[in-house]
Protein backbone atom coordinates (compact mmCIF):
# COMPACT_ATOMS: atom_id res chain seq x y z
CA UNK A 1 0.00 0.00 0.00
CA UNK A 2 0.78 3.85 -0.40
CA UNK A 3 0.89 5.05 3.08
CA UNK A 4 1.81 8.59 4.67
CA UNK A 5 3.00 9.02 8.20
CA UNK A 6 2.66 12.30 9.64
CA UNK A 7 5.33 13.09 12.30
CA UNK A 8 8.91 11.92 12.93
CA UNK A 9 9.17 11.16 16.41
CA UNK A 10 9.50 7.86 18.38
CA UNK A 11 6.36 6.72 17.42
CA UNK A 12 5.98 8.13 13.81
CA UNK A 13 9.35 6.13 13.13
CA UNK A 14 8.67 3.30 14.97
CA UNK A 15 5.76 2.46 12.65
CA UNK A 16 7.57 3.46 10.29
CA UNK A 17 10.17 1.53 10.23
CA UNK A 18 7.54 -1.89 10.61
CA UNK A 19 5.46 -1.14 7.79
CA UNK A 20 8.18 -0.44 5.45
CA UNK A 21 10.09 -3.89 6.64
CA UNK A 22 6.79 -4.88 5.33
CA UNK A 23 6.90 -3.93 1.69
CA UNK A 24 4.47 -0.62 1.97
CA UNK A 25 5.78 2.45 0.01
CA UNK A 26 5.90 5.16 2.59
CA UNK A 27 6.07 8.77 2.79
CA UNK A 28 7.09 10.68 6.02
CA UNK A 29 6.04 14.25 6.99
CA UNK A 30 7.48 16.14 9.62
CA UNK A 31 7.39 19.77 10.58
CA UNK A 32 11.28 19.56 12.21
CA UNK A 33 14.54 18.00 10.99
CA UNK A 34 16.03 14.44 11.24
CA UNK A 35 17.77 14.78 14.13
CA UNK A 36 14.15 15.00 16.06
CA UNK A 37 14.94 18.34 17.82
CA UNK A 38 11.95 19.24 18.45
CA UNK A 39 10.27 15.83 19.67
CA UNK A 40 9.57 14.88 22.40
CA UNK A 41 10.81 11.63 22.28
CA UNK A 42 14.75 13.29 22.06
CA UNK A 43 13.94 15.41 25.83
CA UNK A 44 13.59 12.03 27.73
CA UNK A 45 15.77 9.24 29.58
CA UNK A 46 14.17 6.49 28.01
CA UNK A 47 13.94 4.50 30.69
CA UNK A 48 12.41 1.33 31.05
CA UNK A 49 10.79 0.59 34.37
CA UNK A 50 7.10 -0.62 34.78
CA UNK A 51 7.27 -1.02 38.21
CA UNK A 52 8.92 2.18 39.61
CA UNK A 53 6.22 4.12 37.01
CA UNK A 54 3.42 2.25 39.03
CA UNK A 55 3.71 4.92 41.63
CA UNK A 56 2.80 7.01 39.61
CA UNK A 57 0.53 5.67 36.69
CA UNK A 58 -2.65 2.73 35.86
CA UNK A 59 -2.11 -0.94 35.81
CA UNK A 60 -2.72 -0.74 31.58
CA UNK A 61 0.24 1.48 31.34
CA UNK A 62 2.51 -1.08 33.43
CA UNK A 63 1.57 -4.44 31.61
CA UNK A 64 2.17 -2.22 28.24
CA UNK A 65 5.83 -1.64 30.11
CA UNK A 66 6.44 -5.32 30.41
CA UNK A 67 4.91 -6.16 26.80
CA UNK A 68 7.94 -3.38 25.95
CA UNK A 69 10.49 -4.76 28.16
CA UNK A 70 10.30 -7.92 26.37
CA UNK A 71 9.85 -6.05 22.68
CA UNK A 72 13.08 -4.10 22.52
CA UNK A 73 15.43 -6.43 22.43
CA UNK A 74 13.53 -8.07 19.20
CA UNK A 75 12.90 -4.24 17.57
CA UNK A 76 16.64 -3.48 18.20
CA UNK A 77 17.79 -5.93 16.67
CA UNK A 78 15.59 -5.17 13.35
CA UNK A 79 17.93 -2.17 12.89
CA UNK A 80 21.42 -2.39 11.14
CA UNK A 81 23.63 0.26 13.84
CA UNK A 82 24.10 -0.42 17.37
CA UNK A 83 21.50 0.53 19.94
CA UNK A 84 22.71 0.73 23.65
CA UNK A 85 20.05 -0.94 25.28
CA UNK A 86 20.60 -2.43 29.53
CA UNK A 87 18.17 -4.37 31.73
CA UNK A 88 20.39 -4.26 35.02
CA UNK A 89 17.21 -3.08 37.18
CA UNK A 90 16.32 0.31 38.70
CA UNK A 91 17.83 1.72 41.87
CA UNK A 92 15.51 3.77 44.05
CA UNK A 93 17.29 6.03 46.92
CA UNK A 94 16.13 8.40 49.53
CA UNK A 95 17.81 10.45 52.54
CA UNK A 96 16.49 9.98 55.93
CA UNK A 97 14.06 12.66 55.66
CA UNK A 98 12.20 11.95 53.13
CA UNK A 99 11.49 8.10 54.57
CA UNK A 100 8.03 9.00 55.00
CA UNK A 101 7.63 9.59 51.01
CA UNK A 102 9.73 6.78 50.76
CA UNK A 103 7.10 4.42 52.17
CA UNK A 104 4.76 5.65 50.75
CA UNK A 105 6.15 4.82 47.78
CA UNK A 106 7.55 0.91 48.37
CA UNK A 107 3.83 0.34 49.92
CA UNK A 108 2.58 1.58 45.91
CA UNK A 109 4.81 -0.65 44.70
CA UNK A 110 3.80 -3.73 46.63
CA UNK A 111 0.78 -2.94 45.93
CA UNK A 112 1.20 -3.71 42.44
CA UNK A 113 3.26 -6.36 42.62
CA UNK A 114 0.08 -7.97 44.30
CA UNK A 115 -2.21 -6.79 41.32
CA UNK A 116 0.53 -8.07 38.64
CA UNK A 117 2.24 -11.04 40.36
CA UNK A 118 4.21 -11.61 36.85
CA UNK A 119 6.59 -8.19 37.82
CA UNK A 120 9.57 -9.22 39.82
CA UNK A 121 8.98 -7.83 43.32
CA UNK A 122 11.68 -5.00 44.75
CA UNK A 123 13.97 -6.00 46.50
CA UNK A 124 14.77 -3.51 49.80
CA UNK A 125 18.49 -3.61 50.43
CA UNK A 126 20.78 -1.87 53.25
CA UNK A 127 23.71 0.05 53.42
CA UNK A 128 25.36 -3.36 52.75
CA UNK A 129 23.12 -4.59 49.92
CA UNK A 130 23.21 -0.96 48.04
CA UNK A 131 27.16 -0.73 48.55
CA UNK A 132 27.17 -4.50 46.88
CA UNK A 133 25.08 -3.19 44.19
CA UNK A 134 26.70 -0.69 43.26
CA UNK A 135 30.21 0.26 45.04
CA UNK A 136 30.05 4.15 44.44
CA UNK A 137 27.58 4.60 46.75
CA UNK A 138 29.58 3.83 49.58
CA UNK A 139 28.12 4.10 52.42
CA UNK A 140 25.67 7.32 51.90
CA UNK A 141 22.35 5.71 52.01
CA UNK A 142 21.14 3.45 54.69
CA UNK A 143 18.55 1.46 53.08
CA UNK A 144 17.46 1.54 49.47
CA UNK A 145 15.39 -0.45 46.79
CA UNK A 146 16.42 -2.70 43.79
CA UNK A 147 13.64 -3.51 41.08
CA UNK A 148 14.83 -6.01 39.12
CA UNK A 149 14.72 -6.67 35.26
CA UNK A 150 14.05 -2.88 34.99
CA UNK A 151 15.51 -1.73 31.55
CA UNK A 152 16.86 1.52 29.80
CA UNK A 153 18.18 2.50 26.14
CA UNK A 154 20.24 5.42 24.64
CA UNK A 155 16.80 7.26 22.58
CA UNK A 156 19.38 9.17 20.81
CA UNK A 157 21.04 6.11 19.50
CA UNK A 158 17.85 4.79 18.46
CA UNK A 159 16.29 8.07 16.59
CA UNK A 160 19.20 7.87 14.77
CA UNK A 161 19.60 4.15 13.96
CA UNK A 162 15.45 4.44 12.99
CA UNK A 163 16.48 7.14 10.93
CA UNK A 164 19.33 5.22 8.95
CA UNK A 165 16.41 2.16 8.29
CA UNK A 166 14.29 4.73 6.73
CA UNK A 167 16.53 5.59 4.11
CA UNK A 168 17.80 2.27 3.60
CA UNK A 169 14.35 1.11 2.94
CA UNK A 170 13.39 3.91 0.64
CA UNK A 171 11.11 5.80 2.64
CA UNK A 172 10.49 9.23 0.82
CA UNK A 173 11.32 11.80 4.04
CA UNK A 174 10.08 15.14 3.77
CA UNK A 175 11.35 17.65 6.84
CA UNK A 176 10.20 20.93 7.75
CA UNK A 177 6.95 20.07 6.14
CA UNK A 178 4.39 20.30 8.65
CA UNK A 179 1.13 18.44 7.15
CA UNK A 180 -2.56 17.42 8.77
CA UNK A 181 -4.34 14.76 8.13
CA UNK A 182 -7.20 17.17 6.15
CA UNK A 183 -4.36 17.53 3.10
CA UNK A 184 -5.18 13.95 2.33
CA UNK A 185 -7.70 12.03 0.70
CA UNK A 186 -7.18 8.31 1.54
CA UNK A 187 -8.56 6.02 -1.33
CA UNK A 188 -9.03 8.91 -3.91
CA UNK A 189 -7.54 8.95 -7.16
CA UNK A 190 -3.25 10.28 -6.42
CA UNK A 191 -3.65 9.90 -2.89
CA UNK A 192 -2.53 7.49 -0.03
CA UNK A 193 -4.05 4.20 0.82
CA UNK A 194 -3.61 5.15 4.68
CA UNK A 195 -2.25 8.21 6.57
CA UNK A 196 -1.42 7.74 10.18
CA UNK A 197 -1.11 10.63 12.52
CA UNK A 198 1.73 10.81 15.00
CA UNK A 199 2.57 14.01 15.75
CA UNK A 200 2.20 14.20 19.38
CA UNK A 201 1.25 17.44 20.56
CA UNK A 202 1.68 19.69 16.92
CA UNK A 203 -1.87 17.22 16.53
CA UNK A 204 -4.27 19.80 19.06
CA UNK A 205 -5.86 21.46 16.28
CA UNK A 206 -7.49 17.95 15.03
CA UNK A 207 -7.55 16.91 18.25
CA UNK A 208 -8.26 19.57 21.04
CA UNK A 209 -7.95 17.27 24.16
CA UNK A 210 -4.36 17.20 23.92
CA UNK A 211 -2.21 19.32 26.19
CA UNK A 212 1.60 19.39 26.36
CA UNK A 213 3.26 18.65 29.62
CA UNK A 214 6.37 20.46 30.09
CA UNK A 215 9.85 18.26 31.05
CA UNK A 216 13.31 19.56 31.50
CA UNK A 217 16.47 16.89 31.07
CA UNK A 218 19.36 17.62 31.53
CA UNK A 219 22.85 15.57 29.85
CA UNK A 220 25.68 15.55 32.01
CA UNK A 221 29.55 13.93 31.22
CA UNK A 222 30.76 12.87 34.32
CA UNK A 223 33.18 10.24 33.57
CA UNK A 224 34.42 9.93 37.44
CA UNK A 225 30.67 8.47 38.60
CA UNK A 226 30.49 5.05 38.56
CA UNK A 227 26.59 4.72 38.52
CA UNK A 228 26.03 1.68 36.66
CA UNK A 229 22.05 1.60 36.54
CA UNK A 230 19.08 4.16 36.22
CA UNK A 231 18.76 5.29 40.18
CA UNK A 232 15.43 7.39 41.41
CA UNK A 233 15.97 9.51 44.14
CA UNK A 234 12.74 9.90 45.98
CA UNK A 235 11.45 13.19 47.03
CA UNK A 236 8.00 14.70 47.93
CA UNK A 237 8.27 17.38 45.20
CA UNK A 238 10.64 16.22 42.27
CA UNK A 239 11.35 12.54 42.51
CA UNK A 240 14.91 13.15 40.64
CA UNK A 241 16.40 10.34 37.93
CA UNK A 242 19.47 9.66 37.31
CA UNK A 243 20.03 7.74 33.33
CA UNK A 244 23.71 6.43 32.90
CA UNK A 245 24.54 5.83 29.50
CA UNK A 246 27.73 4.80 27.54
CA UNK A 247 30.94 6.65 27.94
CA UNK A 248 30.27 8.62 30.92
CA UNK A 249 27.44 10.27 29.93
CA UNK A 250 24.11 10.91 32.27
CA UNK A 251 20.63 11.99 31.52
CA UNK A 252 19.02 13.64 34.74
CA UNK A 253 15.34 14.62 35.16
CA UNK A 254 12.51 14.91 37.33
CA UNK A 255 10.48 18.04 36.58
CA UNK A 256 6.80 18.09 35.21
CA UNK A 257 5.18 20.80 34.21
CA UNK A 258 1.41 21.55 33.38
CA UNK A 259 2.35 23.70 30.80
CA UNK A 260 3.10 23.75 26.98
CA UNK A 261 5.66 26.70 27.84
CA UNK A 262 8.68 25.94 25.78
CA UNK A 263 11.42 28.43 26.64
CA UNK A 264 14.50 27.58 28.09
CA UNK A 265 14.75 25.27 31.30
CA UNK A 266 14.87 27.49 34.39
CA UNK A 267 17.05 28.45 36.99
CA UNK A 268 15.35 26.76 39.48
CA UNK A 269 14.91 23.69 37.94
CA UNK A 270 18.61 23.54 37.04
CA UNK A 271 19.86 24.15 40.26
CA UNK A 272 17.36 21.38 41.57
CA UNK A 273 17.87 18.83 39.43
CA UNK A 274 21.59 19.21 39.82
CA UNK A 275 22.08 19.35 43.63
CA UNK A 276 19.66 16.47 43.94
CA UNK A 277 22.14 14.23 41.76
CA UNK A 278 25.80 15.93 43.56
CA UNK A 279 23.80 14.57 46.82
CA UNK A 280 23.61 10.65 45.75
CA UNK A 281 27.11 11.38 44.11
CA UNK A 282 29.46 13.80 44.52
CA UNK A 283 31.24 13.14 41.47
CA UNK A 284 28.50 14.70 39.81
CA UNK A 285 30.52 18.21 41.08
CA UNK A 286 33.24 17.81 38.57
CA UNK A 287 30.65 16.71 35.82
CA UNK A 288 30.14 19.01 32.75
CA UNK A 289 26.60 20.10 31.01
CA UNK A 290 26.62 19.15 27.96
CA UNK A 291 22.93 19.79 27.21
CA UNK A 292 19.66 21.56 28.54
CA UNK A 293 16.73 20.44 26.75
CA UNK A 294 12.95 21.53 27.31
CA UNK A 295 10.43 19.90 25.67
CA UNK A 296 6.16 18.84 25.98
CA UNK A 297 5.08 15.33 26.19
CA UNK A 298 1.85 14.74 24.38
CA UNK A 299 -0.87 14.26 27.33
CA UNK A 300 -4.54 13.41 27.61
CA UNK A 301 -7.40 14.47 30.27
CA UNK A 302 -6.23 10.71 31.41
CA UNK A 303 -2.91 10.66 30.48
CA UNK A 304 -3.05 7.34 28.97
CA UNK A 305 -2.91 6.77 25.38
CA UNK A 306 -5.75 6.41 23.00
CA UNK A 307 -6.07 5.67 18.97
CA UNK A 308 -8.30 8.00 17.45
CA UNK A 309 -10.27 7.03 13.65
CA UNK A 310 -10.87 9.76 11.67
CA UNK A 311 -12.15 8.02 9.14
CA UNK A 312 -11.90 4.99 7.85
CA UNK A 313 -7.90 4.82 6.73
CA UNK A 314 -6.53 7.74 8.73
CA UNK A 315 -5.69 6.62 12.23
CA UNK A 316 -4.28 9.03 14.98
CA UNK A 317 -1.78 7.62 17.72
CA UNK A 318 -1.85 10.06 20.21
CA UNK A 319 -1.84 10.99 24.75
CA UNK A 320 1.67 8.79 25.13
CA UNK A 321 2.42 11.54 28.02
CA UNK A 322 6.09 10.57 29.73
CA UNK A 323 5.51 6.73 28.92
CA UNK A 324 6.77 7.33 25.40
CA UNK A 325 9.56 4.63 25.66
CA UNK A 326 7.95 2.66 28.30
CA UNK A 327 5.05 1.58 26.04
CA UNK A 328 5.74 2.46 22.52
CA UNK A 329 6.09 -1.27 21.24
CA UNK A 330 2.89 -2.03 23.09
CA UNK A 331 1.07 1.36 21.02
CA UNK A 332 3.07 -0.21 18.07
CA UNK A 333 1.50 -3.69 18.22
CA UNK A 334 -1.88 -2.19 18.95
CA UNK A 335 -1.65 -0.63 15.48
CA UNK A 336 -0.50 -3.18 13.16
CA UNK A 337 -3.59 -5.52 14.94
CA UNK A 338 -5.73 -2.81 14.18
CA UNK A 339 -4.09 -1.71 10.36
CA UNK A 340 -4.12 -5.40 9.72
CA UNK A 341 -7.29 -7.01 10.71
CA UNK A 342 -9.00 -3.49 12.19
CA UNK A 343 -9.28 -5.38 15.23
CA UNK A 344 -6.65 -5.47 18.29
CA UNK A 345 -6.81 -8.35 20.87
CA UNK A 346 -4.04 -5.83 22.27
CA UNK A 347 -5.84 -3.06 22.68
CA UNK A 348 -8.20 -4.92 24.81
CA UNK A 349 -5.54 -6.38 27.48
CA UNK A 350 -4.02 -3.12 28.07
CA UNK A 351 -7.31 -1.18 27.88
CA UNK A 352 -6.32 1.08 25.14
CA UNK A 353 -8.78 3.54 24.20
CA UNK A 354 -9.96 3.32 20.48
CA UNK A 355 -12.77 5.90 19.38
CA UNK A 356 -13.70 7.35 16.28
CA UNK A 357 -13.68 11.29 16.11
CA UNK A 358 -16.98 11.97 16.81
CA UNK A 359 -17.24 10.20 20.17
Amino acid sequence: MNIVILGAGLMGRLLACQLARMGHQLELFDAGGPEALNSAARAAAAMLAPLAESAITETSVVEMGVHGLARWPELIAQLDEPVYFQQQGTLVLWHRQDAAEADRFSRQLDATSLSLPMLPKAQRLDAQGLAELEPSLGTRFPQGLYLPGEGQLDNHQLLAAMLHQLQRLDVKLNWDSPRAPGDFSPGAPGQPDWVFDCRGVGARAQWPALRGVRGEVITLLAPEVKLSRPTRLVHPRYPIYIAPKQEGYFVIGATEIESDDLSPISVRSTLELLSAAYTVDSGFAEARIVDLVTQCRPALPNNLPSIRRLGERVMQINGLYRHGYLIGPAMLDVVMELFQTNTSLLANRFSVSIQNADT
